[in-house]
Parts: C-alpha cells; sequence; structure tokens
C-alpha cells in the first residue's frame, strides 16, 4: 500500500487584509460622524471662541455664552424655560449655568430664556461695558453703569441710551414677573442742592427709570417697585476708582418666585378704602 504524500499546507498571507479592511470601515463611520456633528456647530464654536477670548478681556462671559448657545430666537419666554424661548434654548437644558433645567431651582430657571433673549437683543451694549446681566436666585438682574446712563451726581437718564432702555422695557412688558429698580451709589459723600446724601441719589436714580419705563415705553406703574440702597451693596472695592465705578449703577431686577416672596404683598382694594387720599 503506497503512502500519499502529505503537501504542505500554503500560509495566508493576506488574512491581514481582513482586519485591515475592517478597521479602515469603522474609522471610515467615525470620521463620517465627527464631520457631520461638527458641520452642524461650526458656526457655534467659532462664536463661543470668540465669547471666550471676549470674557477674558471685558468679563461678560457666562450671559454671552448663554446666548450663542441657545440658537436661534423664538418667542419671548413667560416663566417656562422647558419650552423655547428667546435664545431658542434646547428643551431641558439651561446654557447658563450648564446642567440641565429640571435640576435647577424653579425660580432661577423660569428666567433663562429672557436671559438668552436679552443677551441677544442687547449684545452691543454688553460688549461696549455700557450693561452687564446676569442670573441670581432672585431673579435676572441688568446693571445699569453710572458712567453710561447717567452725568457723574445726577439723575438724568442720558437720550443716547433710551434704545437700549426700550428693548429692556419690551420684555419687562411680556414677563409676568415684577420689576424691582434697585439705585446704588459709591461710598463717597454727595451733598448738594439737589441731594443731601447718597440715599437721595441712589432713589432718584431708580425713580428716573422708573418714570421712563412708564411714561415713555408704557411699562404698567403696578409692575415696578424702586428701592435705594446708597453705598450698603457695594459690587467692587470702594478703594479705587474702578471698584466705585462699578458700584455706581441702577440694577434691574426681574423678580423671580424666591425674589417676590421678599416683596410687600399688594392691598386688596376694599369699599372702605375708596376717597381716601395719601
Amino acid at each position: 500500500m503506497s503512502r500519499r504524500k502529505k503537501h504542505a499546507e500554503h500560509a495566508n498571507h493576506e488574512r491581514w487584509l481582513v482586519s485591515y479592511a475592517d478597521f479602515i470601515t469603522l474609522l471610515f463611520a467615525f470620521f463620517v460622524v465627527m464631520f457631520a456633528s461638527s458641520q452642524a456647530d461650526k458656526g457655534k464654536a467659532k462664536q463661543v471662541s470668540e465669547s471666550v477670548r471676549q470674557a477674558l478681556e471685558e468679563g461678560y462671559a457666562v450671559a454671552k455664552i448663554a446666548a450663542i448657545l441657545g440658537g436661534s430666537v423664538d418667542d419671548i419666554g413667560k416663566g417656562n424655560a422647558m419650552m423655547r424661548g428667546p435664545g431658542g434654548t434646547k428643551k431641558g437644558q439651561d446654557k447658563e449655568v450648564g446642567k440641565p433645567v429640571a435640576e435647577l431651582d424653579p425660580g432661577v430657571a423660569e428666567l433663562v430664556p429672557s436671559l438668552e433673549f436679552l443677551t441677544r437683543e442687547l449684545e452691543a451694549e454688553i460688549r461696549a461695558g455700557k450693561l452687564q446681566l446676569s442670573l441670581e436666585p432672585r431673579g435676572l438682574v441688568v446693571s445699569l453703569p453710572q458712567a453710561a446712563f447717567f452725568p457723574t451726581g445726577k439723575d438724568t437718564i442720558d437720550p443716547a441710551m433710551y434704545p437700549s432702555l426700550e428693548k429692556i422695557a419690551r420684555v419687562i412688558e411680556k414677563l409676568p414677573n415684577p420689576v424691582r429698580l434697585e439705585g446704588h451709589t459709591d461710598s463717597v459723600p454727595i451733598h448738594n442742592e439737589r441731594f443731601a446724601s447718597n440715599w437721595e441719589l441712589s432713589v432718584a436714580r431708580g425713580i428716573a427709570v422708573l418714570k421712563l419705563f412708564t411714561h415713555r415705553f408704557g411699562v404698567p406703574a403696578e409692575r415696578l417697585a424702586v428701592a435705594g440702597y446708597a453705598d450698603n451693596v457695594p459690587v467692587g472695592s470702594n478703594d479705587h476708582e474702578a471698584g466705585r465705578a462699578r458700584n455706581r449703577r441702577v440694577d434691574i431686577v426681574i423678580l423671580n418666585r424666591a425674589g417676590l416672596m421678599r416683596e410687600p404683598a399688594p392691598a386688596r382694594p376694599t369699599g372702605s378704602a375708596k376717597g381716601q387720599k395719601g
């Protein structure tokens, strides 16, 4: 019986092509996904990059980036930050604080859309340092520095700033929230024929904004309140001019529910009160 010779098995030197092809396919799919994602957000990424640069130089990063990430502007938000409002905030996300809106205090979340809308509308003023926006536990704060809005030691508003204040007034009109106009000064005493102290000056500047809102822009007076704090609520040091300049301001505070709890409840009209003066 003859034995058959075994033929030596040929080594498959092309087996690596299978793994290589799989790797190339996965790599291609990965870059396709990355490319598609980058195309949708390329413009926003560029804007965010520019905003960070400006923030480091001018100090208004939070509000600026909040507006950019929000998208397009829709309608004015009316206390429902879970829907698209000003700035087009993505449903369920708060770009101001960087976490889901559902995890925020409801009083903070309710004004996020308005913050984003105002940031977009007042972009030029913010860029120029003429006003600042911030979202605080008590509500949305629009800070008007004295240098941009009032002459030194006076309570008359610069007419050049009327268009900016009108944009704020239009937002106030479309929100149900009450608004408090807070006047602040630095610690340098004032005493002249018009103002006996910083108390009078701080209140007078708040009243000047109130009159402009009600008389010129038609904001209902019952929506507004005025408070004067003189130099008791500084945001900068009164030891140098830069800090004192920051302290001289009027804050327009759009109150949320938490801020409203500290306000006096409006009196209910009664029949016996009719005809009384004062």
